[in-house]
């Protein structure tokens, strides 16, 4: 024990700089894989444990006042009803901030979907304009209890008496209301109910809706929101985020590992002396195995352990999402076991490919023989080390016209022709002459050594070679990776047009309000470029099992420009497009045609194009405004989509037409989905930073590998007349090829992958495939470049040292 102890720390002294290395790039990943773990809890317990504490609805329906509740209650599968409430949209204020509410009338506290309250107290019946407020309304409005809201164009107010969280959909401006608890008097002309069932089986969700509209009627639904959407939206970007680390947390475990393999590799075959004398004092194979494995697992260890450490202590403590996400994720029942868990699963994997490299160490002979020189090198001296040692490396044959033997002066010379030495051909004045004739002159290109003796020495062993390129190749494909996914979401904020959000700002007049006069309003502005009136109705789709967002924007005269992912824009009668989350729910493709409801009016599309669409989930179909009215003759304009003129900013155009406006007029920015991905940009440069670590750690492998093959031929070397420049020259070529095939592999197969990745993310969350962007050219180049320039540096060092040592050809150096 006391001999292993002593070569453990023997091996620690000689190679510092790999074991710091090893313990930072092992705290990288398992604090990564711990912050996935965090966000994935963030993203999905709160939900669940407000929807388990308030017995949330798994469906609300939102109907006309005549539908009858009692008959819902009836149905198979319903365990309660909540409701029906009187519901009324308005408009609420405070301190200049506006928000659109669904203001639901409620005498008591529900029993099913009841608000949890988290400030203040319930609605007071003494009280006729107390009101409790949604937490994400009420963060929007910055309201707290005490506070008066603000009715515009009425001279009502409200007041806040409480705050309460709840598990129905949050509110999202422009697209979502919020919701807002009140007093029935204080809903004096409900303009419908909303009711909510409670099943007994949630994955019956989609035939309870089905159920339930047969009953009502299909006329009689308005809107149709479940469970799982309002899950969705609480995940957010929470789970994308958690995802985004998970992954590649595994993918640089899997990088570590694959580098802690290939360094214990090529540290058994530089030490094989070392080995066979600890052989030959009797360690036996189990005992050498065990150096290394334990060694190694006290790196990981110390990694594992630092990071957990470090995650508990402080990733409270980090700005935004992320810090709230560990927060709340150290509060859950499952917080320990994860913290334990993670790291210990991490250094379990790298153990598991230490052991595998480190049962090669266990098979070393006490008496190395050196291998044969054909398995050295290769067999017979190529042509290309030929011309290193200074033979011909190419001949360019060059067709000439050269004179006879006859025409050659004495002692003149010549280049070697078909017909022998021959002296040059004169210059060509146009006519032939008869002394000319046809020859081939030889041009020789030759190749420094090094290059030639470096490009031999990087790729010669092909099975030790590739699995060198291959190492390296994965932490620097991950890199391209997270690179593909910066340039996306950079994408969404540059180009926002390419992704769906041609406009940046909605506005939302009153009923009844005048088209033209709203529109004159609007662009009357300077820095608004086009207003696009248009209209939302929810519809329920085929089977009446979900409800949609049909939405009528720009006319056939002026079109709204819709970002296409797929097929054409609609321009015909009853043509539309479709966003990916629609597709997939109806299970339709470009080109068929859908039969929706709204109301009681049916309306049957054409889809055409597949747009992107980053709202609703993609369970969105547009058309224009022209198309719906051809249902609707008496359909009016109730939004309007600007689009602003390149450098407007607009918050500013947002308070100057909210200012100038009428007072029903409510403007609010378009929420673009890349705002919740701001911490994604952080987390992305951590991550590059840790498989940065990891190829540095296989590019001193590597590195370290070369030099001490090189040991063996730098005798050889010296002998034929090479320098210790030249020599030094040979092992960073090596590198440096070995790096760019890593670089050129990485963008082949990198690339493809990132798209294939963000696509399928994109269809998944219902936005649809086609936003995935990859890095400029420049960009993948610079990158590239800096890695293999950064690797010749990096082994310009040690190979100069190794060149001006005299050096004996010992068992050491055998490969």
């Amino acid at each position: 024990m006391r001999a292993t102890l002593r070569w453990a720390h023997s091996d620690l002294r000689t190679h510092r700089g790999e074991a710091l290395f090893l313990v930072l790039a092992t705290a990288g990943i398992v604090a990564s894989l711990l912050l996935a773990t965090a966000l994935f809890g963030y993203a999905t317990n709160p939900w669940q444990r407000v929807f388990a504490q308030a017995r949330g609805a798994h469906v609300w329906l939102h109907t006309d006042r005549a539908a009858d509740a009692g008959e819902l209650a009836a149905l198979d599968g319903v365990e309660a009803v909540a409701g029906p409430y009187p519901t009324a949209s308005a408009t609420v204020a405070v301190r200049g901030t506006r928000a659109s509410v669904e203001l639901r009338g409620t005498a008591e506290r529900p029993e099913v979907g009841r608000p949890l309250l988290s400030a203040g107290h319930w609605i007071d019946p003494a009280d006729p304009d107390g009101v409790v407020l949604e937490s994400r309304l009420a963060r929007a409005l910055l309201a707290q209890p005490g506070d008066t809201l603000a009715l515009p164009g009425t001279p009502r107010t409200l007041t806040v008496l409480g705050i309460a969280d709840s598990p129905e959909r949050r509110y999202r401006p422009g697209e979502q209301p919020g919701l807002v608890w009140a007093p029935p008097a204080a809903v004096p002309d409900p303009g419908g109910q909303v009711i909510g069932l409670r099943l007994t089986d949630p994955g019956e969700t989609d035939y309870a809706v089905q159920r339930a509209v047969t009953v009502l009627g299909a006329g009689a639904i308005g809107q149709v929101s479940t469970w799982e959407q309002a899950r969705a939206e609480a995940q957010g970007d929470n789970r994308l985020l958690g995802q985004v680390l998970g992954l590649f947390g595994l993918g640089a475990l899997l990088a570590a590992g694959l580098a802690v393999h290939g360094a214990i590799g090529t540290r058994i075959r530089g030490h094989l002396r070392d080995i066979s004398v600890l052989k030959a004092i009797g360690f036996t194979p189990g005992q050498v195995v065990r150096v290394f494995l334990l060694l190694h697992l006290a790196y990981a260890l110390l990694g594992a352990v630092a990071a957990a450490a470090l995650t508990q202590a402080f990733g409270s403590r980090f700005p935004g999402r992320l810090g709230d996400a560990v927060g709340v994720w150290q509060g859950l029942p499952g917080h320990t076991v994860a913290l334990v868990a993670v790291p210990a699963c991490a250094v379990l994997f790298i153990g598991a490919t230490t052991g595998l490299a480190a049962w090669r160490a266990g098979r070393v002979p006490p008496v190395p023989v050196p291998r044969p020189a054909a398995a050295r090198g290769g067999g017979p001296t190529p042509g290309a080390a030929r011309g290193a040692l200074g033979l011909r490396v190419l001949r360019v044959p060059v067709r000439s016209r050269v004179r006879g033997r006859g025409a050659r002066g004495a002692g003149g010379s010549g280049v070697r022709g078909a017909d022998g030495p021959g002296a040059p051909a004169p210059a060509k004045t146009g006519v032939p002459d008869p002394g000319e004739a046809a020859g081939v002159r030889e041009l020789e290109v030759r190749v420094p050594p090094a290059l030639v003796l470096g490009w031999h020495k990087a790729f010669a062993r092909r099975p030790r070679s590739l699995a060198a390129v291959a190492r390296l190749t994965l932490p620097l494909l991950l890199i391209v990776v997270a690179m593909s996914a910066w340039t996306t979401i950079d994408r969404f904020h540059t180009r926002p047009e390419q992704v769906g959000l041609p406009t940046a700002l909605t506005v939302r007049a009153d009923a009844g309000a005048d088209d033209r006069g709203t529109r004159a309003l609007l662009e009357r502005d300077p820095r608004v470029a086009a207003a696009y009136p248009g209209v939302e109705v929810a519809a329920l789709v085929p089977g009446q099992t979900a409800t949609i967002a049909l939405r009528g924007l720009g006319t056939r005269e002026e079109p709204y420009p819709y970002a296409l992912a797929e097929g054409r824009r609609a321009h015909g009668p009853d043509e539309a497009v479709a966003g990916q989350g629609l597709l997939d729910l109806l299970d339709v493709q470009v080109g068929d045609w859908v039969r929706m409801t709204v109301g009681d009016r049916p309306q049957i599309l054409h889809i055409v194009g597949r747009s992107i669409e980053p709202e609703n989930a993609g369970r969105v179909v547009s058309t224009s405004l022209d198309t719906l009215r051809e249902n609707d003759p008496g359909l009016t304009p109730t939004l309007y989509q600007l689009r602003l003129r390149p450098g407007a900013d607009p918050e500013e155009v947002a308070a100057r037409l909210a200012a100038s406006g009428p007072e029903g007029l409510e403007v609010h920015a378009v929420a673009n989905p890349a705002d919740g991905l701001s911490p994604l940009r952080g987390v992305v440069l951590g991550l590059i930073a840790v498989l940065a670590l990891v190829g540095l750690i296989e590019l001193l492998t590597t590195i370290g590998g070369t030099v001490r093959e090189g040991e063996r031929d730098l005798l050889a070397l010296k002998a034929i007349g090479l320098s210790p420049r030249q020599i030094t020259g040979v092992t960073v070529t090596a590198t440096g090829c070995t790096t760019l095939a890593a670089v050129l592999l990485a963008a082949a197969l990198g690339l493809p992958l990132a798209h294939w990745l963000i696509d399928a993310q994109g269809a998944s969350s219902g936005i649809g495939a086609g936003i995935a962007r990859a890095p400029s050219p420049g960009l993948l180049a610079a990158v590239g470049a800096a890695a293999v320039l950064g690797a010749a540096a990096l082994a310009a060092v040690p190979s100069a040292r190794a060149a001006r040592r005299r050096l004996a050809d010992t068992l050491s150096a055998v490969a």
